[in-house]
């Protein structure tokens, strides 16, 4: 008889070395290891040797209440001890699921007929591709399948979601972008405006390249557009004034549905509850995750409108069945954490408090805009940028093979702050959502001297 595996390997073991880490440099990590975090505390995370860090980045975007959140983990052992699992397959449902549907329509930022759930926002943003060709298929246009995506946009991993995406680095080796996805480009007026042009002008190039691209494609063929109301990983780009008005007038004039990617800026990352209502959009679909359950539990969902589902329910009809979903799609437990912590923002005025700390971050970023290694420093509610560039005055970046962003982001790690570079070496912050101004001092001080340490780590390479 073999002997039945001990409990779990104490963090840090050997058996760390088994993990095939998600972006991440595979090779640079089998020489230094991986940082293991132990534990959470508030706005904290702690490393398998005790040390604190500030988690400047909530995770990846998520953690909106912090790692410690004792009344998500209270409603968790509830719903673990009195229904573990079900499924909402052939008309079943478990019991959560309709509270929180009630509870997502009411927080929808425009009216929406219906929400399916699935487990990360990779998954919605697929789900979202798959609908858009249901949607054309059912209203007998089977040539409107083109999906038009921006350059730096970030939608997920799956085939569908990355090939939405507009970062080379998720096609290269992978065959991506699958067919009928068009690239258009990224609203980034600081990298991509041209000598002299204001950013009015900038917005009315990019809203005549769109249509262009409409008219190149044939738009009998272009089914949807997909956008973040900010992009994140792309580099925390803040689209320009009038960008979103120019763009939805020229959607509507084509038939164009509009996906907005909420996944980061859903539940009060920018100071509203969406960014659906910071820039005024009128999306058909919205795609949510993240925050939606403070990252406590993989969840995500997607917002469909009622022209969209009606159409989808009468093709499915007509086949038998809708034939599409995950067997943890509405999982029990991840409802029952996502009702708590729609609860938790209202309850606590999370949101009001982001807006009311928000100035605070940004002050503090805005700070560093005159500093030798910084080209760009931008931000809205609690999340920002600071765009590092070899030489400023002329928007030069830094040589990418120098890995300037990656050296400042290891500094910080060494300060105690965990942040994130992006790519360009543009330097992310994304706190959780409770943070204090006293945790964003603490914040700014600890950037502050990683900022100084790659400064004295490039003179001498210079």
């Amino acid at each position: 008889m073999s002997k039945a595996p001990s409990a779990i390997s104490p963090a840090g073991s050997s058996d760390v070395a088994h993990h095939l880490h998600p972006y991440t440099q595979l090779r640079q990590l089998e020489k230094d290891g991986p940082l293991v975090i132990v534990r959470g505390e508030g706005v904290q995370v702690f490393d398998e040797h005790g040390k604190a860090y500030i988690e400047g980045m909530s995770g990846l975007w998520c953690a909106s209440l912090g790692f410690s959140e004792k009344r998500l983990a209270d409603v968790a052992y509830q719903q673990m001890t009195t229904l573990p699992y079900y499924h909402s397959f052939s008309g079943k449902v478990p019991g959560p699921v309709t509270a929180l549907v009630d509870a997502l329509i009411r927080w929808a930022p425009v009216p929406m007929a219906r929400v399916l759930f699935a487990n990360s926002g990779s998954e919605s943003n697929d789900t979202a591709f798959k609908l858009v060709r249901y949607y054309n298929n059912a209203l007998g246009r089977p040539l409107k399948k083109k999906i038009i995506a921006r350059n730096k946009g970030y939608h997920g991993v799956t085939l569908a979601a990355a090939s939405l995406s507009g970062l080379p680095t998720m096609h290269q080796h992978f065959d991506l972008p699958l067919p009928d996805v068009v690239r258009v480009s990224c609203p980034h007026f600081y990298q991509y405006a041209l000598p002299g042009e204001s950013e009015a002008q900038f917005v009315d190039r990019l809203a005549v390249e769109l249509e262009d691209t409409i008219l190149r494609e044939g738009p009998e063929t272009v089914a949807a557009f997909i956008a973040e109301p900010v992009q994140g990983a792309g580099g925390v780009i803040i689209p320009p004034p009038g960008y979103f008005a120019k763009v939805q007038a020229i959607l509507k004039k084509y038939d164009v549905l509009f996906i907005a990617d909420e996944v980061i800026t859903g539940f009060g990352r920018l100071g509203q509850a969406f960014g659906t209502q910071v820039f005024d959009l009128k999306p058909d679909m919205i795609t949510v995750a993240k925050m939606m359950t403070s990252a406590y539990v993989p969840m995500s969902a997607l917002y469909v409108s009622d022209a969209i589902y009606q159409a989808v329910a009468d093709a499915s009809a007509a086949v038998g069945v809708f034939g599409h979903g995950y067997t943890y799609s509405g999982h029990p437990l991840a409802c029952a954490i996502a009702l708590e912590t729609l609860r938790i923002y209202e309850a606590d005025d999370v949101i009001g408090h982001v807006r009311r700390v928000a100035p605070h971050l940004q002050q503090g970023l805005q700070a560093f805009k005159d500093h030798p290694m910084v080209g760009h420093v931008r931000g809205l509610g609690l999340i920002g940028a600071i765009e590092l560039a070899q030489d400023p005055a002329t928007r030069k970046p830094f040589d990418p093979k120098r890995g300037v962003g990656a050296y400042l982001v290891g500094r910080a790690q060494a300060n105690g702050l965990i942040l994130r570079v992006l790519p360009g070496d543009v330097i992310g912050f994304s706190p959780p959502l409770v943070i204090t101004e006293a945790e964003i001092d603490t914040l700014l001080e600890r950037f502050a001297v990683a900022l100084s340490q790659t400064q004295d780590w490039v003179k001498t390479w210079r």
